[in-house]
């Protein structure tokens, strides 16, 4: 025990350790990851196939679920005015665009949707990570932070340069990545970046034990776990249950973000279960509507299912991007209160990215 004391710090759960190591730490991926390389791509494809349930009850409402927050939590109207009143119209024009101009427009938003997508995963990771360190106790310096930046988005990297379809090939003509030169070190860059995005949180974890300054066990699994759904799955497995893995890690901590506050509030009558409820329900409630209902609007105006669908689901991403840019960064918030409870020592500001 005292062994394992050295390496890792104790970790500071928000529910319970199984409930924080499977979900938030992405331990539960773990496994399941484990299983689809056995299975190979056929499994993935057929659960794709048959549980459009699951697809919305986990993926599509975590996408809802920074909207229902930025909207359910108190002071944002007064604290972001263009979030909460600006940035929604502006979507709303700019998925107009998209759809109306599909083939030139409605391209690069696919692209810069599919291009993000790698980049919010690994700033989420960085975020967690930072936050089970700081409820450790463990105030990080300038060079600490960034090597766990540098950490969690290597496995960014990773996807940007191997893509397909989005990334560097959304920047770079194909002729141009065809070349027998620039396949050969692209190919070599990719395998680099792969290798890094697996060992550098080993590495820091090492590191850190070294100095007697030891990282929470949590904090590593959750750098291991987004480095192995990008580099351990084929392409479509890794859009499908990436999302999903990412999803529950955002559902889970946003709840407890949401039932913590609520709790904490003068005259509240009701327990954690109800606020919970009330909170996944709306978010449920809400990608239905965006997701299920909102493409048929553009078809009733003369546009193609797909194409609509395709780009509702793109848009709403980037919409749900730029919320959490501002939902977890805002000084003073009571989310600091949450992360920094029963913690030793805390940081200046929350520092969840998006």
């Amino acid at each position: 025990m005292r062994a394992w004391a050295t390496v890792f710090a104790p970790t500071r759960n928000f529910v319970s350790p199984a409930f924080d190591y499977l979900l938030i730490g992405g331990g539960l991926s773990l496994f399941v990851t484990a299983f689809l390389v056995a299975g190979g791509t056929k499994w993935t494809i057929s659960v794709m196939a048959s549980l459009p349930l699951w697809v919305l009850l986990v993926n599509l409402a975590h996408f809802a679920a920074s909207t229902v927050r930025l909207y359910t939590k108190r002071g944002t109207f007064t604290a972001l005015p263009f979030v909460t009143m600006g940035l929604p119209l502006v979507t709303l024009l700019c998925l107009g665009l998209a759809v109306m101009f599909a083939d030139v427009v409605g391209r690069h938003v696919m692209n810069l949707y599919l291009t993000w997508s790698p980049y919010h995963y690994a700033a989420q990771t960085y975020g967690l990570t930072l936050m089970y360190s700081y409820r450790a106790g463990l105030e990080l310096g300038a060079f600490d932070r960034g090597a766990v930046r540098g950490a969690c988005l290597s496995p960014f990297l990773y996807a940007f340069f191997k893509g397909p379809a989005a990334g560097i090939e959304w920047f770079v003509p194909a002729s141009v990545l065809q070349a027998p030169s620039v396949a050969f070190w692209r190919g070599a860059l990719v395998t680099m970046l792969g290798v890094l995005a697996l060992t550098l949180p080993v590495i820091l974890v090492a590191r850190h034990a070294m100095r007697r300054r030891p990282l929470p066990l949590i904090s590593a699994l959750i750098m291991v776990a987004n480095a192995v759904w990008w580099t351990g799955l084929q392409y479509i497995q890794s859009f499908f249950w990436v999302a999903t893995f990412h999803a529950l890690q955002y559902l889970a901590i946003v709840m407890i973000f949401h039932v913590r506050e609520r709790l904490a509030e003068p005259g509240n009558r009701h327990g954690w279960l109800y606020h919970a409820a009330f909170f996944y329900t709306a978010c449920v409630g809400l990608a239905y509507l965006l997701f299920n209902a909102w493409p048929y609007a553009f078809v009733a105006a003369g546009f193609g299912l797909v194409e609509s669908a395709l780009l509702v689901i793109a848009v709403v991403n980037i919409h749900h991007f730029l919320v959490d840019a501002y939902i977890w960064r805002l000084r003073k918030d009571p989310n600091y209160k949450v992360v920094s409870q029963e913690a030793p020592a805390a940081p200046a500001a929350l520092p969840i990215p998006a």
